[in-house]
């Protein structure tokens, strides 16, 4: 196929050997199938601000730390030289956090590099080397259901003991292999300490994963996992060997109103979004 644009610097280089097929296109990112030597490998080619879908940057954003004063300042400014590096940011956020999870414990794709606004990493595929599907496009028992449910909590918990939320999780951004769920989509992941919004994005990501698999073990959908390992979190108690029951009740004497608007929003927005990623794939 020809080669992208983007991909092509890649090529020259010697990175990408071969660009074999695009794989998907989402709201931040293209991702194709590569070569590169004799391993078959995937590319991520992230999508330029004013082309991403993505709702609401501004709050993942915030708390991410820039080293260099003069960056910070033109990205406060909002000039070009500003834009470029907070492109550079969202980008390597991922890579970051790629690295920094694999080495929690936490299954993703293997990270190689990124360069240019193009990621190199692993292309997850079952042991007959065909392409891991999405958490959306598979159906399982309420067994199955039941363990990658626990298996999702276990990594969703190593990512708050390493000081990140996921931001964005739901069944679209989960692969799923032979040998259980693999966690993929992280530009937009969230510092839980230093960004405001981080609670109520983590109660998403929680509660989204719950609602998934509830579709397939009901008795999930009555359970509070994230109430209960936010509370933990908050207190310093939460470790990666905590253990959870599902249970937790509620301070209503402590209702944070804006919070609580900020969520229902979001949620919303994210609801439309799912509706029209739906009809585009029934197209």
């Amino acid at each position: 196929m020809k080669i992208p644009k983007r991909i092509q610097p890649l090529v020259d280089e010697g990175m990408v050997d071969e660009v074999i097929r695009p794989l998907m296109s989402g709201k931040e990112a293209s991702v194709y199938i590569v070569r590169c030597g004799e391993d078959i490998r995937c590319a991520k080619v992230y999508k330029e601000a004013d082309k991403r879908s993505f709702k609401q940057a501004v709050l993942y954003q915030e708390g991410r730390k820039v080293r260099s004063s003069r960056r910070a300042r033109a990205m406060e400014k909002g000039s070009k030289f500003g834009r470029q590096q907070q492109e550079e940011i969202w980008q390597h956020t991922e890579v970051d956090a790629l690295f920094k999870l694999s080495k929690a414990g936490v299954r993703v794709p293997e990270p190689y590099g990124c360069y240019n606004g193009v990621l190199l990493m692993e292309l997850v595929c079952d042991d007959e080397g065909i392409v891991a599907p999405r958490l959306a496009d598979i159906a399982m028992d309420a067994e199955l259901a039941i363990a990658d449910h626990a298996t999702m909590l276990h990594y969703i918990v190593i990512m708050l003991c390493e000081g990140l939320v996921h931001g964005d999780l739901s069944e679209f951004n989960v692969l799923v292999d032979d040998q259980g769920p693999v966690v993929i989509d992280l530009p937009q992941v969230v510092d839980a300490a230093a960004n405001n919004n981080a609670k109520w994005m983590f109660c998403r990501d929680v509660n989204n994963m719950r609602d998934y698999y509830g579709i397939y073990a009901p008795e999930l959908l009555q359970t509070n996992y994230a109430e209960e390992i936010w509370a933990l979190y908050e207190a310093g108690e939460l470790t990666t060997d905590s253990v959870l029951t599902g249970e937790f009740i509620a301070d209503t004497d402590e209702t944070d109103v804006d919070s609580v608007l900020e969520q229902i929003k979001a949620a919303f927005a994210e609801a439309e979004e799912r509706k029209a990623r739906l009809a585009e794939e029934d197209e």
